[in-house]
């Protein structure tokens, strides 16, 4: 049985090439090694350039050195095929950097991510302080939006990885610098999925699968701005190519001694794989199945058939790197964004309880192996029916989430504040799309129109044929190699589509599709597309020319390429928040250096209270405002203002309207912003951009 299961990978290791192997793992090992450093830098208070650079930099590159040490592969063989895959990802690189966003003042997501790295680069400790004001007072408030007030100063909202990661851009050249990172991830993500599907479909097909992940409007879209689903992508599709490797080795190693460096990549691996949860709380979701898989292989240890499946020696390894990459992970999130956890125990608590059944689950299994192993020596005889029954169930899912909007309206009541908050937001979205105005509707049903309009119609049926076929092998014993990845892909994927639990606006809730389900559906629609030109090839009418083969090749590759980058080109040429990066500098300009900033309006302290305390460098604060208006009492603002003087410095007060700040002095117009922002489309896939216009009025209040 493991005949037919296990003699591909080896050859189609060798196929891959050692460069475009080596190249497809660098990024996870680097940054796994930055992760490792960081995290105990940070919770230190000591996030600085040098010690980065000694201690994140030692570490990205003795991970390399394990990770590439005895990498399998060929340099000799399909070079056209590594040059193909090296020239998509700088493409995509260069393209996603000219036309790089700019997200700085905070409206969404993006924005709390690059202030959050801003923080990071500039000061490399947490929590952020709140500076003096002239002591405490009520109507102070030093929280906003994306940033919580914690004991001792304000905690950012997210998971520290990305803006660790980001950080690295702005200090190497500032704010441009920082906002060049994404695209530069997005380069490495396409060369770490084109290398799953050079070892997993062959080495020549990696081309077709960089270049149909890279024109797909997600992918576009989360390359070009400080997201945190593209370091994850590169982490746990990194971390399946190390465990390929690891295998990959030690099947060349069968007859000697296991080699040392197939262990330590599965451990690698593990650790990429648990890092995940220090860039995305949400990689517990993604890595479960890792934590199942581990257990199978430590289980296959104990049956009597152990010698022949040498890979159960791999799970030892990757169950700790898991471990241990997930004690980073929980301790980052425990220490450092707790009220984030606290804001998503709705449902990171059901995690945790899957997560420990999945545990348990695991432990026994791996304990009754040797009964179990015992028992299924009687499935041959008695459960035929098992193969097509899995790729049926296949099938079967696809066509559930197909009828899904005939049988269901996904809707949430609104009980918290934040849940009143999102639904009043649907219903301006809707209004702005022509749509009937009903906050509670989220969507959710037509998340199978998502992957049609980023990855198009075909590659959603051949991924799906392909994911049929490979079911049904995995069951009858083979293809071994795909079933950690088609674990992760199926998981993940069903349970995005079911809840993606994120606002349906798009391109906004596309990012959801970005870390599992874009990539593994890309891989399974090429390893599909493999697999039908092959059984093509065998018909008479294509046998008789060959020619026609190559043909049918071809017209697939475009059915894949060409859909998703129908979708993208609406947006892909459109950047978006262009202006910002200048138009906070200017506002930091205008801003005296030994200021304290009040800002005596809503909105505008929603979105540049962080912004003026991080880039600008002086205290700031909120001033609360009067319930039902979006400004404060003037009463609040004279006491507060002279509580700044007593401190010895000058109070500087913000707003977005001149009108607000007249009772207090002559305003100053100090940002006039004239851009383009995201389109927020509930039904329909994004095709352009909207308008944004941003002013802030500034004066110092006169004695």
């Amino acid at each position: 049985m493991h005949r037919s299961g296990h003699s591909r990978l080896p050859r189609e290791q060798e196929a891959a090439g050692r460069t475009l192997a080596a190249v497809s793992v660098v990024p996870a090992l680097a940054l796994n090694g930055w992760l490792l450093a960081g995290l105990p830098l940070l919770l230190l208070g000591w996030f600085r350039p040098l010690p980065m650079a000694l201690l994140g930099g030692a570490a990205a590159l003795l991970l390399c050195a394990y990770g590439l040490r005895g990498l399998p592969g060929s340099a000799a063989r399909h070079r056209w095929a590594t040059a193909a895959t090296l020239a998509v990802a700088l493409g995509s690189g260069v393209f996603n950097g000219l036309l790089h966003g700019e997200q700085l003042i905070i409206r969404r997501d993006p924005s709390t991510y690059a202030q959050y790295a801003v923080w990071l680069a500039r000061h490399g400790s947490l929590p952020v302080p709140v500076g003096d004001f002239g002591g405490p007072d009520p109507s102070l408030r030093f929280d906003s939006m994306g940033f919580y007030a914690v004991d001792g100063g304000i905690a950012p909202q997210f998971m520290a990885g990305p803006p660790m990661i980001h950080a690295i851009g702005h200090w190497l050249g500032g704010v441009p610098g920082l906002l060049l990172v994404p695209p530069v991830l997005g380069a490495l993500a396409v060369l770490t999925v084109a290398g799953t599907a050079a070892r997993l479909v062959g080495a020549r097909w990696a081309p077709l699968a960089a270049l149909v992940f890279a024109v797909s409007l997600p992918i576009l879209y989360t390359s070009r701005t400080t997201f945190s689903e593209i370091p994850s992508l590169i982490l746990l599709f990194g971390g399946m190519n190390l465990l390929l490797d690891a295998r990959a080795r030690l099947r060349a190693a069968l007859g000697a001694a296991p080699p040392a460096a197939g262990f330590a990549s599965a451990a690698l691996a593990g650790l990429s794989f648990g890092l995940a949860l220090l860039v995305r709380i949400d990689g517990l979701r993604d890595v479960l199945p890792v934590l199942a898989f581990a257990g199978v292989l430590i289980a296959l240890r104990r049956t009597p058939r152990a010698r022949s499946f040498p890979e159960g020696r791999l799970g030892v390894p990757l169950l700790a790197g898991l471990v241990v990459g997930g004690l980073w992970g929980f301790t980052g999130g425990y220490v450092l964004a707790r009220p984030y956890l606290e804001y998503l125990s709705g449902s990171l608590m059901p995690l945790l309880a899957i997560c420990a059944v999945v545990v348990v689950l695991t432990v026994a299994g791996t304990a009754l192996a040797p009964w179990i192993a015992a028992r299924a020596r009687r499935l041959p005889t008695g459960a035929r029916w098992l193969p097509d029954a899995a790729a049926a169930l296949v099938v079967l899912v696809l066509a559930g989430f197909a009828v899904r909007p005939w049988v269901q309206t996904v809707r949430r009541v609104a009980v918290t504040p934040e849940d009143r908050l999102t639904a009043d937001f649907i219903e301006k979205t809707q209004v702005a799309n022509g749509l009937p105005g009903d906050g509670s509707r989220l969507y959710y049903e037509h998340s199978l129109n998502w992957l049609f309009w980023y990855a198009g119609i075909p590659a959603v049926v051949l991924a799906t044929v392909a994911a049929a076929v490979l079911a049904r092998r995995l069951i009858r014993g083979g293809e071994f190699g795909w079933l950690l990845p088609l674990a992760v892909i199926g998981w993940t994927t069903v349970t995005t589509l079911w809840r993606p639990a994120i606002t349906p606006d798009h391109p906004f809730a596309s990012r959801r599709l970005v870390p599992i389900v874009i990539p593994g559906l890309v891989l399974l629609a090429v390893w599909g597309l493999r697999w039908l030109s092959r059984r093509l090839a065998r018909t008479g009418w294509f046998t008789a020319r060959p020619g026609r083969s190559r043909a049918a090749v071809a017209v697939g590759a475009l059915l894949l390429a060409v859909p998703p980058a129908i979708t993208s080109i609406g947006t892909a040429f459109s950047p978006v928040n262009r202006g910002e990066a200048a138009a906070v500098a200017g506002l930091c300009r205008a801003i005296p250096a030994n200021a304290s900033v009040l800002v005596a309006e809503r909105v505008t302290g929603d979105r540049l209270t962080q912004v003026v305390r991080g880039q600008c460098g002086v205290p700031t604060a909120r001033v609360v405002h009067v319930p039902g208006r979006d400004v404060p009492r003037p009463a609040d603002v004279l006491r507060l203002v002279e509580g700044v003087r007593r401190t010895g410095r000058v109070p500087v007060l913000l707003a977005a309207e001149p009108e607000q700040l007249m009772a207090y002095g002559p305003a100053t117009r100090v940002m006039s912003l004239r851009t383009r922002q995201d389109e927020r489309s509930l039904v329909d896939p994004p095709n352009g951009t909207w308008s944004l216009a941003i002013d802030v009025w500034m004066t110092v209040p006169t004695d």
